[in-house]
């Protein structure tokens, strides 16, 4: 939230079985978040699981912690006696979450490590996501307000977000104050406690050994597959993790949960409740900004620029893919002016689609290919900017010959599409179906096959509309060959409930 201007602020909409927030800044939509009843998100929970498979080959193990899916657990997520977080190393590597840091020899065999039939704590650091299941560590991490303590870990690390070094420098030394000596454990230090006295750092250290001291307690009475400890719901969760100085207000449409977010930072966030707001307005709360709108357009393929030209994002299994055109933009200069104007507004745009979908894993961006050498660094320097505010760690290649830049961005939970969306029935998530053109041709072939093989007064097609239309019309004089090749009436019937691609040839 570093450098977010004071213009921005969340929207919280609490409705009968899901609520979801939205941030933004400056009234443009930047991130949403949505939590329904019947699905929360797992990330940051922790389980009592038992290891139902080991596989030596990768190096994991498989975990049954009561969730839908067995959970997938790396060797290098196994803490041993032996294997520690560094604070340091897990924020420059992401934060919590990140592959850790370890002090460790070398990795070791999982076999020596974990059997089936073994009762372990492990919390999630990604959610489940199409068939996969959710990704496991055993390296705890709990987060506060300004904290993260992490039980197996050491050291004092500080969010590479704070930019200024003598902030850092205060904050190491205001922590290392508070630790006790010979307390166990490591703590990261958030972007949030920027500014933040010792006394609240404190406080928060305290809490957190509160909440740990709970935990190892309930996990000892826990059964495989019970859950220890539930992150914070969501409207708490966006308090504590998105309200910073840049935030100027939270509205939130909902009088008790107004009354439990004006508790939680009475509790945690000092000074924050006059920020926290009572919408009362006659609209709907996610009308402010259209943000109802903006999440509908989150789910178009194409994407519009002011500029005229656009961007069309394809998200499949394996990556995801941008291709930017120039559409109705032509310029006032030339053609490299042109391409070169809409990539720049691309680049922005790409990076703010990033965060609104919550595109993650591997990402091809196909720029319109520039000629000018000054011009690529630009657009690849305008891109870096762009996500800079982006909370999910990104890392960004070069710009390749062809105008192709891979990139990047961390995923722990599920893209917008998959939250709100499922594959269409009629084309089962491919995009497309054949054409009534093509339906005809099979109907022909079918109609043959019948023919020969069976005996009937007729043959009864039954299809789609336009399937119809078209065998009463262009291919009208097919159907009748076949009639008489069938020697035997062939009868057409529309069916309502019927996509494009089906159909039914019936002996009557």
């Amino acid at each position: 939230m570093a450098g977010r201007a004071m213009s921005a602020e969340i929207l919280i909409n609490i409705g009968p079985r899901e609520s979801r927030a939205a941030l933004l800044d400056g009234g443009v939509l930047q991130e949403v978040f949505i939590e329904r009843a019947s699905r929360r998100g797992l990330v940051g929970n922790v389980y009592k699981g038992r290891v139902s498979r080991v596989l030596p080959g990768m190096q994991a193990a498989f975990v049954d912690a009561g969730l839908a899916r067995t959970a997938f657990l790396h060797v290098d997520d196994i803490a041993t006696p032996d294997a520690q977080f560094d604070a340091q190393s897990v924020v420059a590597a992401g934060g919590p979450g990140a592959p850790p840091a370890q002090v460790r020899p070398k990795t070791e065999d999982i076999r020596r490590l974990l059997s089936s039939g073994d009762d372990i704590i492990v919390q999630i650091v990604k959610d489940p996501i199409g068939a996969k299941g959710a990704r496991l560590t055993t390296f705890i991490s709990l987060p506060s307000r300004f904290l993260v303590f992490m039980p197996r870990g050491r050291g004092i690390g500080v969010s590479s977000r704070i930019e200024s070094e003598a902030e850092r420098s205060r904050l190491r030394d205001a922590m290392h104050a508070i630790v006790r000596e010979g307390h166990p454990g490591g703590y990261i230090v958030r972007t949030a406690a920027e500014g933040v006295p010792a006394a609240q750092l404190a406080a928060d250290l305290a809490y957190l050994e509160r909440l740990w001291a709970h935990v190892r307690e309930r996990s000892l009475r826990s059964s495989p597959g019970d859950l220890v400890h539930e992150d914070l719901p969501l409207p708490q969760r966006i308090l504590r993790d998105e309200l910073s100085r840049g935030v100027e207000r939270v509205l939130v449409d909902d009088p008790l949960e107004h009354a439990r977010l004006l508790q939680f930072a009475r509790d945690f966030i000092p000074g924050a409740e006059q920020r926290v707001e009572l919408y009362a307005g006659q609209r709907p709360i996610f009308d402010l900004h259209a943000v109802d709108e903006d999440i509908r357009r989150a789910l178009d393929r194409k994407v519009p620029l002011k500029s005229g030209g656009y961007l069309v994002i394809d998200q499949t299994e394996s990556m995801t893919t941008i291709d930017v055109n120039t559409g109705g933009y032509v310029g006032y200069r030339n053609l490299e002016d042109t391409i070169f104007r809409t990539n720049l507004e691309a680049a922005v745009a790409i990076a703010r689609q990033l965060r609104l979908r919550n595109l993650g894993g591997i990402i091809i961006i196909d720029f319109i290919d520039m000629q000018d050498e000054a011009h690529r660094r630009q657009v690849l320097q305008a891109l870096e900017q762009a996500l800079a505010p982006d909370h999910a760690q990104t890392q960004v290649a070069s710009l390749s010959p062809l105008g192709l830049v891979e990139m990047t961005r961390k995923r722990t939970r599920e893209s917008l599409e998959h939250m709100l969306c499922e594959p269409c029935r009629s084309c089962e998530g491919r995009g497309f179906v054949r054409s009534a053109e093509t339906v005809c041709q099979d109907i022909f072939r079918e109609i043959q096959r019948q023919a020969r093989q069976f005996v009937s007064r007729e043959l009864l097609i039954l299809a789609h509309q336009d399937v119809v239309e078209r065998l009463l019309g262009e291919d009208s004089a097919v159907l009748a060959e076949l009639e008489a090749e069938a020697a035997r009436p062939i009868r057409l019937q529309a069916e309502s409930l019927y996509e494009v691609d089906q159909y039914d040839v019936v002996l009557a």
